[in-house]
This record gives structure tokens, C-alpha cells and sequence, in this order.
């Protein structure tokens, strides 16, 4: 059965989460919380919260056991765009994107439904 988590409109640019994405993409959780925990990103927090958070509804709305989950699917999709202005020189404003992102974890323990 698969299990997921979401978390939506983290402020992170999708971009700069991905890489962290794909350290952790099919692997065991347990593992990937490691992997998480050793890196040092602002989206390697961000991650691990959805992470937890999907394991969590795996063991317990599911009965699933915590030695099985294995990371089925993540992705991370472009959320809603803050545009914020910066004042430049010569009298000139400048426009800061702040990106945000939607972060998706899906974990299965290989059984089906």
C-alpha cells in the first residue's frame, strides 16, 4: 500500500530542492533519514518533516511496519510565486521572485490493496 505526505508552498525554489530530492529518491526510509540528517540544506529539513510525516500515516493509519516503507515517489512541483521589489540604483526597482515550492512523499511497504 502507498502512503504520502504533502507539504505546500514551503518557500524554497523548487530547483535548489530537487538536488537534495534525488539523494533520497528509492531509497529505504531509513536510510534516507540518514542521508537527510547528514546534509546540511535548508530542503534536506524541509524533506525530512514530509518524510516523517509520511511514515507516520504509513504505521499508523495503514499498520504498515517501519522496516518495509521504502520511498515509492518524490517529486517537488513549483508553488505560488511572492513577487517582492528591491530598489536599484538611478532610481531603478528591481523584482525578487520569492519561489515556493510543493513537496511530495510517497512511501510503500510493497503490498497491495
Amino acid at each position: 500500500m502507498e502512503y504520502y505526505a504533502i507539504h505546500k508552498s514551503a518557500i524554497i525554489a523548487p530547483r535548489k530542492a530537487r538536488m537534495t530530492l534525488d539523494l533520497i529518491r528509492g531509497k529505504d526510509v531509513s536510510t534516507a533519514e540518514a542521508i537527510l540528517e547528514t546534509t546540511n540544506t535548508k530542503a534536506s529539513r524541509l524533506i525530512s518533516k514530509v518524510l516523517k510525516s509520511a511514515k507516520a500515516n504509513a504505521i499508523n493509519n495503514g499498520g504498515a511496519s517501519e522496516e518495509n516503507l521504502v520511498i515509492s515517489e518524490c517529486y517537488i512541483n513549483p508553488g505560488p510565486v511572492y513577487k517582492r521589489i528591491k530598489f536599484a540604483s538611478r532610481g531603478n526597482i528591481d523584482r525578487r521572485d520569492k519561489r515556493t515550492s510543493h513537496i511530495t512523499v510517497k512511501v510503500s511497504d510493497g503490498k497491495e490493496a
